[in-house]
């Protein structure tokens, strides 16, 4: 599958989804591009999967009519992140076109900071 990575994702995945073909906004240029344009150009692409941690996605954007996957992640640090590999790499793996998968990270309360 080829994976897009918004700018939120940490790179650590990379490794985690090397079985698949792994593009991150960064490294495209696309660092500017907003949701709905980000998706568009994403689908223009021929990309069949974007990760990202943004998590009103679903709440800005009309996903229905959209041919790209979507998996949400429940965080984006890395500490929280790579405890969850297995549960990606299946989302991942078992997404279908026009797909949204939101993986809840419950650990990410664990490490938030004292208010």
């Amino acid at each position: 599958m080829k994976v897009l990575f918004d700018n939120n994702i940490p790179s650590g995945l990379i490794k985690i989804l090397a079985e698949h073909e792994v593009f991150t906004c960064p490294k495209l240029g696309w660092t500017t591009l907003k949701n709905g344009i980000l998706l568009m150009k994403a689908e223009d692409e021929g990309f069949d999967i974007m990760v990202t941690a943004d998590q009103n996605l679903r709440y800005q954007q009309n996903l229905a009519q959209r041919r790209i996957s979507i998996i949400v992640l429940g965080s984006n640090r890395w500490t929280i992140v790579k405890h969850y590999a297995e549960i990606i790499v299946s989302g991942v793996s078992a997404a279908t076109a026009n797909s949204y998968l939101f993986i809840e990270m419950p650990e990410a309360k664990r490490y938030s900071r004292p208010q």
